[in-house]
């Protein structure tokens, strides 16, 4: 295949070109008027934030959803962000810039819209798929539900899983990608455009609802290799000269079946991407030898990415061999944390894989997308100077990428790599890292495995004498939803606009609100609702020592839902109680047992962005001693059920077989660690959602939790098939949700009972639990009454059917 180097530009040089037919864009203020390099240097940027700065998408999309602003609006607003990041990046003197990067809720989703792959149960009948059904497959729609959610890997982003089968069609119906290449090259920039591989499309599928499981999902490669191709003849025909194809299933252990079909597909797709230059993209760990063989001998392909940061073994792959003719694109700015960059340690591994691919085969890049990282750092206020001179964002890492070219081209910044040598050197010596007390405690708990004394079967014969709960049992998850009034208070409270006094008057309020409409629905085990929180992980970070927050770094989850990842910067401890007087408060106002609320350390862990300069186990640890001073003090305070929410255990699972035992081994003892000191009769709840459980079943069991409430009804109950078809006996008490909270489609009582019945089939009545799949944080009272009275009367109904049938 004919290599092709294209002048890629930026906008850094006194050259200049004008579009006199190319309006400006007056709400970002570009101009019709680029200055261009002539030459770039070899940089690349994997993906970029596509959610804004300040959560542009977010707020545009939750307008359109409310019905509150129109299709064109949306469109304007998604135009205006896409803008404004390939600006930036040719500002920041990126050379492959990436376009279709940008999604209005998912990149895969976005993918399977491309092939047409639309279940049937939206009612698509073909043509171009608009909005109604991209939404309704991403959020459901009164009549039917969502697409399952699950984890992205092992990140907290949300991918919506494509249903596949025999009986799927195929079709080109979303031409996004070569529609948002012109997008920019009528803007005078060419973009590398981005496409989800297809080998990593179907492996990250599932079978579709009646489809069994032996389908293999790759059986469809030819169905969608056309389509493929159709895409790619559209962007040669555009203009395009890069095509990056993200593969990053790769990275997991794959066998030679799954391996032979990216040979296949790559071969097929030979032809038609012949005079483009082909990027094969990995990232979030190393490469297995296998695949490292496998994809460097990938037929029509030009260039391979390398995530270096997580994947640092793939180095020695490299250095023993690599294809001479094909581009190296080096992964060493962390796309998935904010810390500064070790500018001298980049430039050093850069010059190691120069000896070996050459000068001109080198280009400098991200770890993986910037996507799972916070926006801009100039947009940080509150932090402090010290602090803010050790962080990095996704705009600060172009620079990053764009400094490492140059000074590997023999440009070095000294003034750029000086001031990264400093903050460094600031941050090893800061006496705000390190606290000896901490690490004092930490060392202690290697003796112990923390486990309860008394077994779980005694310990819920205790609990049952003291909670008389009523067999399976109804309760949430804890948050209920988040109005507009009760975010004003907080910002309110927290701007010093009103006194505490009136703040905590308002949020009684809130909670008196929440148990009087649980006890009225008859919900068994409350919840204070956690009107108090702004996020489950940052509400507990603020209050322990070793932890720093930023006024916008929001990083996507899924769709318009955002979170702002707290920094661990330092040893970690809790100062004082965090939720007893809340809590407390709460259990006053009923007779009921009210739950205290925590995260679990392993999720406070996964969702923060954590320092790198020790383990992470030993970071966990040190959140776990601080979280079980708070669950002593919540059963000291008369809270007999206390949840520790480890909603992000299975996130953290490393994508190596032969890794992730040790990570289990420790996120579980953490877990322990937070409450191997209760009586027995104080009940602990977990909680997990969104991602597949079924192959750490044995770990969580080992977690030793009175109760698991865990994600059910989105997934398709597939949580179910592990006590089926697996075998496993469960002898504690286990909550499958039953209805999915993150889409606004209130399930029928019939609906739910159907469920109860399927899970008493392989769940002791005993044991079940009933409640919804996550909190209800997301959603509207309009939403979340009636779905609950529905809940409720479902449980009273199995209740009457297992005691018609003793």
């Amino acid at each position: 295949m004919r290599q092709i180097s294209p002048t890629l530009i930026s906008f850094h040089s006194s050259l200049s070109f004008s579009f006199p037919n190319l309006p400006a864009n007056p709400r970002l203020q570009i101009p019709v008027r680029f200055r261009f390099h002539i030459r770039s240097m070899a940089s690349h940027v994997v993906g970029y934030p596509r959610i804004g700065p300040k959560r542009e998408l977010k707020f545009a999309l939750e307008s359109f959803w409310d019905g509150k602003s129109n299709a064109e609006e949306l469109h304007k607003v998604a135009s205006d962000l896409r803008v404004s990041i390939w600006k930036q990046m040719a500002d920041a003197g990126i050379k492959y810039i990436p376009s279709n990067t940008f999604s209005y809720y998912d990149q895969v989703l976005d993918t399977t819209a491309m092939l047409g792959a639309v279940p049937s149960r939206y009612g698509w009948s073909g043509g171009d798929i608009g909005f109604d059904v991209y939404f309704s497959m991403a959020r459901g729609n009164a009549s039917v539900p969502a697409m399952e959610m699950t984890k992205w890997f092992d990140t907290n982003y949300h991918y919506i899983v494509p249903e596949l089968g025999l009986k799927t069609e195929f079709s080109y119906a979303s031409r996004k990608a070569v529609q948002e290449y012109k997008e920019a090259r009528a803007l005078g920039i060419d973009t590398v455009p981005v496409l989800v591989g297809p080998v990593s499309y179907l492996l990250l599928s599932k079978p579709a609802k009646g489809v069994g499981k032996s389908f293999s999902l790759l059986s469809l490669l030819d169905k969608i290799l056309p389509i493929y191709k159709e895409v790619v003849a559209e962007l040669k025909a555009a203009g395009a000269s890069w095509i990056q194809f993200d593969e990053p299933t790769l990275v997991m252990d794959l066998d030679s079946h799954k391996l032979h079909a990216f040979t296949h597909a790559y071969k097929e797709l030979e032809s038609s991407v012949s005079g483009l230059n082909v990027l094969i993209e990995t990232y979030f760990a190393d490469l297995p030898a296998e695949a490292y063989n496998t994809v460097t001998a990938l037929k029509g392909v030009t260039a391979i990415g390398f995530d270096l940061v997580r994947g640092s073994n793939t180095l020695d792959l490299i250095k023993n061999g690599y294809p001479p003719e094909k581009y190296l694109f080096a992964g060493v700015v962390d796309g998935r944390n904010i810390w500064a960059n070790d500018l001298d340690a980049s430039l050093s591994t850069l010059l190691a894989l120069e000896g070996v691919v050459g000068k001109d085969k080198l280009v400098v890049s991200t770890s993986c997308s910037l996507l799972h990282t916070a926006v801009d750092l100039v947009n940080e206020t509150k932090l402090d100077e010290e602090l803010k001179s050790w962080l990095a964002f996704a705009a600060q890492k172009l620079l990053e990428v764009n400094g490492l070219a140059k000074a590997l081209s023999g440009q070095n910044d000294e003034a750029f790599y000086s001031a990264n040598a400093a903050a460094h050197a600031s941050r090893r010596s800061s006496p705000r890292v390190t606290d000896e007390d901490v690490q004092i405690a930490t060392a202690a708990l290697k003796g112990s495995d923390h486990r309860r004394a008394t077994n779980v079967s005694a310990r819920l014969e205790s609990q049952h004498e003291k909670l008389n709960l009523p067999i399976i049992p109804t309760t949430t998850i804890g948050s209920f939803p988040q109005t507009l009034e009760l975010r004003k208070i907080r910002r309110e409270y927290k701007a010093s606009k009103i006194s505490e006094e009136d703040y905590v008057k308002a949020i009684k309020e809130e909670i008196e609100a929440v148990v009087k409409l649980q006890e009225e629905l008859g919900i068994d085990v409350l919840v204070h609702g956690e009107p108090e929180r702004n996020d489950m992980v940052e509400y507990f970070g603020e209050q322990l020592s070793g932890f720093a927050f930023t006024v916008n770094g929001w990083v996507q989850s899924y769709g318009s839902r955002c979170v702002k990842p707290p920094i661990i910067y330092g040893d970690v401890s809790r100062p004082k109680a965090m939720t007893v007087f809340w809590s407390k408060l709460a259990q006053s106002m009923t007779q009921r047992p009210m739950k205290g609320m925590l995260t679990g350390p392993v999720t406070i862990l996964n969702w923060s962005f954590v320092r790198n300069d020790q383990p992470r186990n030993e970071t966990c640890y040190q959140i776990a001693l601080a979280i079980k001073n708070e669950v002593d003090d919540l059963e000291k305070a008369g809270i007999g059920v206390i949840q520790i929410d480890e909603a992000a255990l299975r996130e953290g699972l490393p994508l190596r077989k032969s890794e992730q035992q040790f990570y289990l081994d420790w996120a579980v003892h953490s877990f322990r660690i937070t409450n191997s000191a209760v009586q027995d009769t104080t009940q602990i709840h977990t909680h997990m959602c969104y991602s597949n459980f079924n192959d750490i079943i044995d770990s969580i069991i080992d977690m030793d939790a009175d109760v698991i409430t865990i994600e059910n009804s989105r997934s398709d109950e597939k949580l179910l098939s592990v006590f089926r078809e697996g075998g496993v006996k469960y002898s504690a008490g286990m909550g499958p949700g039953v209805y999915d909270i993150h889409s606004p489609r209130i399930p029928s009582t019939e609906e739910i009972v159907d469920r109860v019945n399927k899970m008493l089939t392989v769940l002791d009545s005993k044991f079940l639990w009933v409640n919804p799949d996550c909190g209800l944080k997301t959603r509207k009272y309009s939403e979340v009454k009636p779905a609950l009275n529905n809940m409720v009367a479902a449980a009273k109904l199995a209740r009457n059917n297992l005691a018609a049938n003793k």
